[in-house]
Protein backbone atom coordinates (compact mmCIF):
# COMPACT_ATOMS: atom_id res chain seq x y z
CA UNK A 1 0.00 0.00 0.00
CA UNK A 2 3.03 2.33 0.81
CA UNK A 3 4.79 1.80 -2.67
CA UNK A 4 0.74 1.94 -4.42
CA UNK A 5 0.78 6.03 -2.51
CA UNK A 6 4.62 6.58 -3.63
CA UNK A 7 3.64 6.09 -7.29
CA UNK A 8 0.75 8.12 -7.12
CA UNK A 9 2.21 11.10 -5.86
CA UNK A 10 5.48 10.51 -8.22
CA UNK A 11 2.54 10.50 -11.14
CA UNK A 12 1.22 13.53 -9.81
CA UNK A 13 4.36 15.22 -8.61
CA UNK A 14 5.68 14.81 -12.95
CA UNK A 15 2.82 16.92 -14.14
CA UNK A 16 4.19 20.23 -15.29
CA UNK A 17 1.75 23.04 -14.14
CA UNK A 18 2.46 24.88 -16.69
CA UNK A 19 1.18 22.20 -19.13
CA UNK A 20 -2.25 22.00 -17.07
CA UNK A 21 -1.92 26.05 -17.07
CA UNK A 22 -1.92 26.34 -21.21
CA UNK A 23 -4.49 23.44 -20.78
CA UNK A 24 -6.65 25.43 -19.28
CA UNK A 25 -6.31 28.38 -21.55
CA UNK A 26 -6.89 25.92 -24.15
CA UNK A 27 -10.23 25.15 -22.84
CA UNK A 28 -11.02 28.60 -21.81
CA UNK A 29 -10.55 30.26 -25.53
CA UNK A 30 -12.15 27.10 -26.87
CA UNK A 31 -15.16 27.82 -24.72
CA UNK A 32 -15.44 31.60 -25.16
CA UNK A 33 -13.93 31.79 -29.26
CA UNK A 34 -18.22 30.95 -30.52
CA UNK A 35 -19.06 33.50 -28.59
CA UNK A 36 -16.72 36.23 -29.49
CA UNK A 37 -17.78 38.43 -33.21
CA UNK A 38 -16.41 40.91 -35.39
CA UNK A 39 -18.26 43.99 -36.53
CA UNK A 40 -17.71 45.20 -39.59
CA UNK A 41 -19.01 48.91 -40.12
CA UNK A 42 -19.85 51.21 -42.81
CA UNK A 43 -20.14 55.33 -42.40
CA UNK A 44 -19.57 58.15 -44.08
CA UNK A 45 -17.60 60.43 -42.77
CA UNK A 46 -15.51 63.46 -43.60
CA UNK A 47 -11.93 62.97 -45.71
CA UNK A 48 -9.28 64.99 -45.17
CA UNK A 49 -8.22 66.07 -48.83
CA UNK A 50 -5.42 68.38 -47.44
CA UNK A 51 -7.28 71.31 -47.52
CA UNK A 52 -8.31 72.87 -44.15
CA UNK A 53 -11.45 74.75 -45.81
CA UNK A 54 -12.29 71.89 -47.88
CA UNK A 55 -12.35 69.26 -45.57
CA UNK A 56 -15.92 69.44 -44.14
CA UNK A 57 -17.16 69.22 -47.94
CA UNK A 58 -16.09 66.13 -48.97
CA UNK A 59 -17.64 62.69 -47.69
CA UNK A 60 -16.20 59.69 -48.23
CA UNK A 61 -16.89 56.52 -47.16
CA UNK A 62 -15.24 54.51 -43.89
CA UNK A 63 -15.37 51.11 -43.24
CA UNK A 64 -14.22 50.72 -39.07
CA UNK A 65 -13.68 47.50 -37.41
CA UNK A 66 -14.52 46.47 -34.16
CA UNK A 67 -15.49 43.63 -31.56
CA UNK A 68 -18.96 42.44 -30.02
CA UNK A 69 -20.18 39.29 -27.88
CA UNK A 70 -23.24 37.33 -28.21
CA UNK A 71 -25.12 37.54 -24.77
CA UNK A 72 -28.29 35.86 -25.82
CA UNK A 73 -28.75 32.91 -27.67
CA UNK A 74 -31.54 34.93 -29.58
CA UNK A 75 -29.21 36.82 -31.65
CA UNK A 76 -28.35 39.35 -29.36
CA UNK A 77 -25.07 41.30 -29.37
CA UNK A 78 -23.89 43.50 -26.40
CA UNK A 79 -21.02 45.98 -28.43
CA UNK A 80 -19.34 49.58 -27.80
CA UNK A 81 -21.64 52.65 -28.61
CA UNK A 82 -18.78 54.50 -30.61
CA UNK A 83 -17.92 51.57 -32.69
CA UNK A 84 -21.55 51.29 -34.70
CA UNK A 85 -22.22 55.07 -33.87
CA UNK A 86 -23.28 56.97 -37.54
CA UNK A 87 -22.98 53.52 -39.35
CA UNK A 88 -24.76 53.02 -42.69
CA UNK A 89 -24.77 49.53 -42.64
CA UNK A 90 -23.36 47.02 -39.78
CA UNK A 91 -22.11 43.33 -40.18
CA UNK A 92 -21.31 40.69 -37.70
CA UNK A 93 -18.74 37.98 -38.28
CA UNK A 94 -19.79 34.88 -36.47
CA UNK A 95 -17.12 32.54 -36.07
CA UNK A 96 -17.10 28.86 -37.79
CA UNK A 97 -16.21 25.12 -36.38
CA UNK A 98 -13.02 25.69 -37.96
CA UNK A 99 -10.78 28.44 -36.84
CA UNK A 100 -10.17 31.02 -38.86
CA UNK A 101 -13.58 30.33 -40.53
CA UNK A 102 -16.90 32.15 -40.10
CA UNK A 103 -20.33 33.57 -41.93
CA UNK A 104 -20.96 36.87 -42.08
CA UNK A 105 -24.31 37.96 -41.86
CA UNK A 106 -26.19 41.91 -41.34
CA UNK A 107 -27.36 43.58 -37.89
CA UNK A 108 -29.65 46.20 -36.86
CA UNK A 109 -28.72 48.38 -34.03
CA UNK A 110 -31.52 47.53 -31.31
CA UNK A 111 -30.13 50.23 -28.82
CA UNK A 112 -27.59 52.38 -27.89
CA UNK A 113 -26.55 53.94 -24.27
CA UNK A 114 -24.40 56.48 -25.40
CA UNK A 115 -23.39 57.88 -21.64
CA UNK A 116 -22.32 54.82 -21.08
CA UNK A 117 -20.77 53.73 -24.33
CA UNK A 118 -22.92 50.27 -25.35
CA UNK A 119 -25.03 49.02 -28.01
CA UNK A 120 -27.02 46.55 -28.21
CA UNK A 121 -27.27 44.43 -32.16
CA UNK A 122 -29.79 41.79 -33.78
CA UNK A 123 -28.36 39.37 -35.95
CA UNK A 124 -31.41 36.67 -37.26
CA UNK A 125 -29.66 33.86 -36.21
CA UNK A 126 -31.01 31.96 -33.09
CA UNK A 127 -29.66 29.40 -31.24
CA UNK A 128 -25.90 31.09 -30.83
CA UNK A 129 -23.55 30.46 -28.26
CA UNK A 130 -24.03 32.91 -25.32
CA UNK A 131 -21.47 34.33 -23.24
CA UNK A 132 -22.83 34.33 -18.94
CA UNK A 133 -22.15 37.29 -17.04
CA UNK A 134 -19.90 37.67 -14.18
CA UNK A 135 -21.74 38.04 -10.68
CA UNK A 136 -21.64 41.97 -10.18
CA UNK A 137 -18.67 42.80 -7.81
CA UNK A 138 -17.24 39.35 -8.13
CA UNK A 139 -14.00 40.77 -9.84
CA UNK A 140 -11.18 41.24 -7.49
CA UNK A 141 -8.40 43.21 -8.45
CA UNK A 142 -4.87 40.69 -9.32
CA UNK A 143 -7.30 37.70 -11.08
CA UNK A 144 -6.14 36.50 -14.54
CA UNK A 145 -8.37 37.93 -17.38
CA UNK A 146 -8.61 37.47 -21.48
CA UNK A 147 -9.10 40.10 -23.80
CA UNK A 148 -11.22 39.00 -26.95
CA UNK A 149 -11.67 40.71 -30.39
CA UNK A 150 -10.35 41.52 -33.45
CA UNK A 151 -7.55 43.75 -32.91
CA UNK A 152 -5.89 46.01 -35.98
CA UNK A 153 -8.78 44.00 -37.66
CA UNK A 154 -7.39 40.42 -36.51
CA UNK A 155 -10.16 38.50 -35.77
CA UNK A 156 -10.43 36.05 -33.05
CA UNK A 157 -7.55 37.05 -31.23
CA UNK A 158 -6.67 36.61 -27.05
CA UNK A 159 -4.99 38.15 -24.97
CA UNK A 160 -3.85 37.78 -20.95
CA UNK A 161 -3.18 39.88 -17.98
CA UNK A 162 -4.64 40.45 -14.62
CA UNK A 163 -7.51 43.23 -13.31
CA UNK A 164 -5.00 46.18 -12.42
CA UNK A 165 -7.91 47.52 -10.80
CA UNK A 166 -11.36 47.85 -10.02
CA UNK A 167 -13.94 50.41 -10.12
CA UNK A 168 -11.65 52.87 -11.71
CA UNK A 169 -12.49 56.74 -12.68
CA UNK A 170 -10.10 58.18 -14.98
CA UNK A 171 -11.80 61.39 -13.96
CA UNK A 172 -12.65 61.39 -10.73
CA UNK A 173 -15.99 63.78 -11.79
CA UNK A 174 -17.09 61.44 -14.41
CA UNK A 175 -20.01 59.20 -13.45
CA UNK A 176 -18.25 56.07 -15.41
CA UNK A 177 -16.10 53.40 -13.32
CA UNK A 178 -14.30 51.09 -15.44
CA UNK A 179 -12.21 47.72 -14.83
CA UNK A 180 -8.76 48.52 -15.09
CA UNK A 181 -6.52 46.14 -16.75
CA UNK A 182 -2.89 45.05 -18.40
CA UNK A 183 -3.93 42.92 -20.75
CA UNK A 184 -2.99 44.22 -24.38
CA UNK A 185 -5.80 46.05 -26.00
CA UNK A 186 -5.57 47.64 -29.38
CA UNK A 187 -7.90 49.42 -32.14
CA UNK A 188 -10.44 46.93 -33.00
CA UNK A 189 -10.48 45.52 -29.95
CA UNK A 190 -13.77 47.59 -29.01
CA UNK A 191 -16.62 46.07 -27.84
CA UNK A 192 -14.89 42.78 -26.93
CA UNK A 193 -15.20 40.88 -23.71
CA UNK A 194 -13.05 40.85 -20.70
CA UNK A 195 -13.43 36.87 -19.42
CA UNK A 196 -12.65 35.96 -16.58
CA UNK A 197 -10.87 32.20 -15.75
CA UNK A 198 -14.46 30.77 -15.37
CA UNK A 199 -15.17 31.69 -18.76
CA UNK A 200 -17.73 34.59 -17.22
CA UNK A 201 -18.16 38.08 -19.25
CA UNK A 202 -16.70 40.71 -16.59
CA UNK A 203 -16.06 43.73 -18.82
CA UNK A 204 -16.81 45.19 -22.33
CA UNK A 205 -12.59 46.42 -23.74
CA UNK A 206 -13.88 50.09 -24.49
CA UNK A 207 -10.57 52.39 -24.62
CA UNK A 208 -6.80 52.67 -23.46
CA UNK A 209 -4.91 55.14 -22.73
CA UNK A 210 -1.62 55.45 -24.53
CA UNK A 211 1.38 57.80 -25.88
CA UNK A 212 2.58 56.16 -28.75
CA UNK A 213 -1.19 54.64 -29.92
CA UNK A 214 -1.21 51.76 -29.07
CA UNK A 215 -1.32 48.97 -26.09
CA UNK A 216 0.63 50.25 -23.16
CA UNK A 217 -1.20 48.04 -20.01
CA UNK A 218 -3.54 50.39 -19.45
CA UNK A 219 -6.69 49.12 -20.76
CA UNK A 220 -10.54 49.68 -19.67
CA UNK A 221 -13.38 47.96 -19.54
CA UNK A 222 -17.05 48.77 -18.74
CA UNK A 223 -18.15 46.32 -16.08
CA UNK A 224 -20.33 43.37 -16.41
CA UNK A 225 -22.75 44.66 -13.50
CA UNK A 226 -23.11 47.93 -16.20
CA UNK A 227 -24.05 45.34 -18.96
CA UNK A 228 -26.57 43.52 -16.81
CA UNK A 229 -28.37 46.78 -16.38
CA UNK A 230 -28.63 48.49 -19.94
CA UNK A 231 -29.25 44.92 -21.57
CA UNK A 232 -32.68 44.39 -21.11
CA UNK A 233 -33.77 48.14 -20.79
CA UNK A 234 -31.74 48.55 -24.40
CA UNK A 235 -34.11 45.83 -25.42
CA UNK A 236 -37.11 46.79 -24.78
CA UNK A 237 -36.79 51.00 -25.34
CA UNK A 238 -33.89 51.03 -27.45
CA UNK A 239 -32.06 54.01 -24.96
CA UNK A 240 -30.75 53.87 -21.22
CA UNK A 241 -33.60 56.91 -19.75
CA UNK A 242 -31.59 57.79 -16.60
CA UNK A 243 -33.52 59.69 -14.02
CA UNK A 244 -31.76 63.10 -12.29
CA UNK A 245 -32.33 65.45 -9.44
CA UNK A 246 -31.18 68.98 -10.63
CA UNK A 247 -28.20 69.22 -9.13
CA UNK A 248 -24.05 69.21 -10.43
CA UNK A 249 -21.99 67.43 -8.16
CA UNK A 250 -17.79 67.51 -8.06
CA UNK A 251 -15.17 65.21 -5.89
CA UNK A 252 -14.29 66.73 -2.76
CA UNK A 253 -10.75 66.55 -3.09
CA UNK A 254 -8.14 67.96 -0.07
CA UNK A 255 -6.99 70.66 -2.01
CA UNK A 256 -10.93 71.44 -3.01
CA UNK A 257 -11.64 71.16 0.73
CA UNK A 258 -8.46 73.27 2.09
CA UNK A 259 -9.46 76.35 -0.81
CA UNK A 260 -13.14 76.06 0.84
CA UNK A 261 -12.11 76.22 4.09
CA UNK A 262 -14.15 72.99 4.37
CA UNK A 263 -14.10 70.76 7.67
CA UNK A 264 -13.83 67.14 5.58
CA UNK A 265 -11.66 66.54 2.90
CA UNK A 266 -14.04 63.69 1.20
CA UNK A 267 -17.16 63.44 0.37
CA UNK A 268 -18.85 64.88 -3.18
CA UNK A 269 -19.38 69.04 -3.06
CA UNK A 270 -22.49 71.01 -4.78
CA UNK A 271 -21.28 72.90 -7.52
CA UNK A 272 -24.52 74.15 -8.80
CA UNK A 273 -28.15 73.44 -7.99
CA UNK A 274 -30.92 73.49 -10.97
CA UNK A 275 -33.73 76.45 -9.78
CA UNK A 276 -37.14 74.50 -9.57
CA UNK A 277 -35.51 71.42 -9.37
CA UNK A 278 -35.98 68.66 -7.14
CA UNK A 279 -32.39 68.87 -5.47
CA UNK A 280 -33.73 72.61 -4.27
CA UNK A 281 -37.13 71.73 -3.56
CA UNK A 282 -35.41 68.92 -0.99
CA UNK A 283 -32.97 72.12 0.55
CA UNK A 284 -30.26 71.21 -0.92
CA UNK A 285 -27.93 74.31 -1.65
CA UNK A 286 -24.47 75.41 -3.39
CA UNK A 287 -21.67 74.11 -1.32
CA UNK A 288 -23.32 71.30 0.71
CA UNK A 289 -21.11 68.06 0.87
CA UNK A 290 -23.05 64.92 0.40
CA UNK A 291 -21.78 62.36 2.65
CA UNK A 292 -24.36 59.48 2.14
CA UNK A 293 -26.81 57.40 -0.18
CA UNK A 294 -29.71 55.45 1.11
CA UNK A 295 -27.64 55.21 4.02
CA UNK A 296 -24.34 54.28 2.32
CA UNK A 297 -21.10 56.33 2.89
CA UNK A 298 -19.89 58.23 -0.05
CA UNK A 299 -16.42 59.68 -1.33
CA UNK A 300 -17.03 60.16 -4.76
CA UNK A 301 -19.63 61.22 -7.50
CA UNK A 302 -20.05 57.69 -8.68
CA UNK A 303 -22.45 55.91 -5.97
CA UNK A 304 -25.25 58.38 -6.83
CA UNK A 305 -24.13 58.03 -10.66
CA UNK A 306 -24.83 54.88 -10.62
CA UNK A 307 -28.14 55.18 -8.20
CA UNK A 308 -29.50 57.43 -10.96
CA UNK A 309 -28.47 54.77 -13.72
CA UNK A 310 -31.01 51.94 -11.79
CA UNK A 311 -33.59 54.75 -11.36
CA UNK A 312 -36.61 54.69 -13.28
CA UNK A 313 -38.14 57.55 -11.98
CA UNK A 314 -40.91 58.43 -9.84
CA UNK A 315 -38.51 57.75 -6.81
CA UNK A 316 -37.04 59.56 -3.65
CA UNK A 317 -33.49 58.89 -2.79
CA UNK A 318 -31.98 59.59 0.89
CA UNK A 319 -29.21 61.85 1.06
CA UNK A 320 -26.52 62.50 3.64
CA UNK A 321 -25.63 66.44 3.71
CA UNK A 322 -23.07 68.30 6.19
CA UNK A 323 -23.80 72.14 5.74
CA UNK A 324 -21.17 73.66 7.63
CA UNK A 325 -21.35 72.36 11.04
CA UNK A 326 -24.78 70.80 10.80
CA UNK A 327 -26.09 67.19 9.28
CA UNK A 328 -28.90 66.27 8.31
CA UNK A 329 -30.82 64.03 5.81
CA UNK A 330 -33.32 64.76 2.80
CA UNK A 331 -34.94 62.63 0.89
CA UNK A 332 -34.62 64.11 -3.20
CA UNK A 333 -36.97 63.04 -5.91
CA UNK A 334 -35.56 60.80 -9.01
CA UNK A 335 -37.27 62.30 -12.19
CA UNK A 336 -37.23 61.32 -15.64
CA UNK A 337 -34.24 63.43 -17.08
CA UNK A 338 -35.56 66.41 -19.20
CA UNK A 339 -32.03 66.85 -21.56
CA UNK A 340 -31.58 63.51 -22.33
CA UNK A 341 -31.06 63.41 -26.19
CA UNK A 342 -31.73 60.03 -26.82
CA UNK A 343 -35.33 60.65 -26.05
CA UNK A 344 -35.51 62.60 -29.49
CA UNK A 345 -35.24 59.32 -31.58
CA UNK A 346 -37.79 57.65 -29.44
CA UNK A 347 -40.40 60.46 -31.72
CA UNK A 348 -39.07 58.57 -35.00
CA UNK A 349 -40.59 55.80 -37.05
CA UNK A 350 -38.04 54.17 -38.71
CA UNK A 351 -40.81 52.94 -41.24
CA UNK A 352 -42.34 56.16 -41.98
CA UNK A 353 -39.75 58.73 -41.20
CA UNK A 354 -37.27 56.89 -43.14
CA UNK A 355 -35.61 58.89 -46.14
CA UNK A 356 -34.12 56.85 -49.16
CA UNK A 357 -30.60 56.86 -49.59
CA UNK A 358 -28.72 59.31 -51.72
CA UNK A 359 -26.32 58.34 -54.19
CA UNK A 360 -24.00 59.45 -56.79
CA UNK A 361 -23.36 57.88 -59.85
CA UNK A 362 -20.41 58.11 -62.16
CA UNK A 363 -20.30 57.38 -65.97
CA UNK A 364 -17.41 57.97 -68.47
CA UNK A 365 -17.59 60.61 -71.20
CA UNK A 366 -17.53 59.15 -74.76
CA UNK A 367 -19.20 59.32 -78.04
CA UNK A 368 -22.09 57.54 -77.55
CA UNK A 369 -23.65 58.96 -74.27
CA UNK A 370 -22.30 62.84 -75.86
CA UNK A 371 -24.55 62.31 -78.73
CA UNK A 372 -27.10 61.18 -76.65
CA UNK A 373 -27.00 64.37 -74.51
CA UNK A 374 -26.67 66.65 -77.71
CA UNK A 375 -30.33 65.07 -78.77
CA UNK A 376 -31.72 65.50 -75.65
CA UNK A 377 -30.60 68.92 -75.68
CA UNK A 378 -32.54 69.39 -78.58
CA UNK A 379 -35.28 67.95 -78.06
CA UNK A 380 -35.38 70.25 -74.75
CA UNK A 381 -36.67 73.11 -76.36
CA UNK A 382 -35.10 76.84 -76.54
CA UNK A 383 -34.79 77.22 -72.87
CA UNK A 384 -32.81 74.10 -72.75
CA UNK A 385 -30.71 74.55 -75.20
CA UNK A 386 -30.03 77.91 -74.07
CA UNK A 387 -29.06 76.89 -70.58
CA UNK A 388 -27.04 73.92 -72.09
CA UNK A 389 -25.05 76.36 -74.24
CA UNK A 390 -24.27 78.69 -70.81
CA UNK A 391 -23.18 75.29 -69.50
CA UNK A 392 -20.64 74.34 -72.29
CA UNK A 393 -19.15 77.98 -72.06
CA UNK A 394 -18.60 77.54 -68.56
CA UNK A 395 -17.13 74.38 -68.84
CA UNK A 396 -14.50 75.68 -71.53
CA UNK A 397 -13.43 78.30 -69.10
CA UNK A 398 -13.05 75.77 -66.66
CA UNK A 399 -11.16 73.72 -69.48
CA UNK A 400 -9.31 76.36 -70.12
CA UNK A 401 -8.08 77.35 -66.69
CA UNK A 402 -6.89 73.72 -66.41
CA UNK A 403 -4.73 73.07 -69.21
CA UNK A 404 -3.11 76.57 -68.31
CA UNK A 405 -2.09 75.03 -64.24
CA UNK A 406 -1.41 71.56 -66.20
CA UNK A 407 0.76 72.86 -69.30
CA UNK A 408 2.35 75.82 -68.07
CA UNK A 409 4.75 74.03 -65.14
CA UNK A 410 8.64 74.70 -65.31
CA UNK A 411 10.45 72.73 -65.73
CA UNK A 412 13.09 71.36 -63.27
CA UNK A 413 16.22 72.54 -62.99
CA UNK A 414 19.38 70.68 -62.36
CA UNK A 415 22.36 72.22 -59.80
CA UNK A 416 23.60 74.03 -62.55
CA UNK A 417 20.86 76.01 -62.78
CA UNK A 418 20.10 74.79 -66.91
CA UNK A 419 16.70 73.41 -67.29
CA UNK A 420 17.20 69.32 -67.48
CA UNK A 421 16.39 67.39 -70.23
CA UNK A 422 13.96 65.20 -68.54
CA UNK A 423 11.89 68.51 -67.73
CA UNK A 424 12.27 69.58 -71.02
CA UNK A 425 10.36 66.43 -72.57
CA UNK A 426 7.81 66.18 -69.82
CA UNK A 427 6.50 70.02 -71.03
CA UNK A 428 6.94 69.32 -74.47
CA UNK A 429 4.45 66.13 -73.91
CA UNK A 430 2.63 68.09 -71.60
CA UNK A 431 1.84 70.86 -74.37
CA UNK A 432 0.49 68.52 -76.54
CA UNK A 433 -3.31 69.16 -76.93
CA UNK A 434 -4.51 65.62 -76.43
CA UNK A 435 -2.46 65.09 -73.60
CA UNK A 436 -3.62 68.24 -72.26
CA UNK A 437 -7.28 67.31 -72.55
CA UNK A 438 -7.16 63.24 -71.15
CA UNK A 439 -5.98 64.88 -68.13
CA UNK A 440 -8.14 67.64 -67.86
CA UNK A 441 -11.17 65.37 -68.35
CA UNK A 442 -8.96 63.00 -65.89
CA UNK A 443 -9.21 65.52 -62.95
CA UNK A 444 -13.53 64.64 -62.08
CA UNK A 445 -12.84 61.22 -62.46
CA UNK A 446 -9.81 60.80 -59.83
CA UNK A 447 -11.64 62.81 -57.36
CA UNK A 448 -14.96 60.26 -57.72
CA UNK A 449 -12.86 57.45 -57.16
CA UNK A 450 -11.27 59.43 -53.79
CA UNK A 451 -14.90 60.53 -52.55
CA UNK A 452 -16.48 56.80 -53.43
CA UNK A 453 -13.78 54.44 -52.53
CA UNK A 454 -12.06 56.19 -49.64
CA UNK A 455 -11.95 52.99 -47.33
CA UNK A 456 -9.87 53.01 -43.52
CA UNK A 457 -10.05 50.18 -41.10
CA UNK A 458 -9.60 52.90 -38.06
CA UNK A 459 -11.29 53.11 -34.81
CA UNK A 460 -11.52 56.65 -33.25
CA UNK A 461 -10.51 54.45 -29.78
CA UNK A 462 -10.02 51.55 -29.05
Amino acid sequence: MTWLVAVVLASASSVNPLVQLSGSIEALVKQVSPTVVQVVVTAYTTVDQGNRAQADLVMGRQRSIGSGVIIDAGGYIVTNGHVVDGARAIQVVIPGEKAGRGRTVDAKIVGIAREIDLALLKVDVTGLPALPLAAPGSVRQGELVFAFGSPEGLRDSVTMGVVSATDRQPDPDAPMVYIQTDTPINHGNSGGPLVNVKGELVGINTFILSNSGGSEGLGFAIPSSLVALAYPKLRQFGHLHRGEMGMVLQTLTPKLAAGLALARDAGVIVADVVAGGAAERAGIQIGDVLVSVDGQPIDNVLPLAMRLFTSNGDERVSIGVVRGERAFTTDVAVVARTNDLDRLTDLLDPETSAVPELGISRHRHHGRNRAAAAGAARAGGRHRRRARAAGRRRRRRAVDRRRHSFGQRRPRRDARGASCAHGRRARAQSDRPADRAERTAAVPHVRCELIAHVSRTVECVV
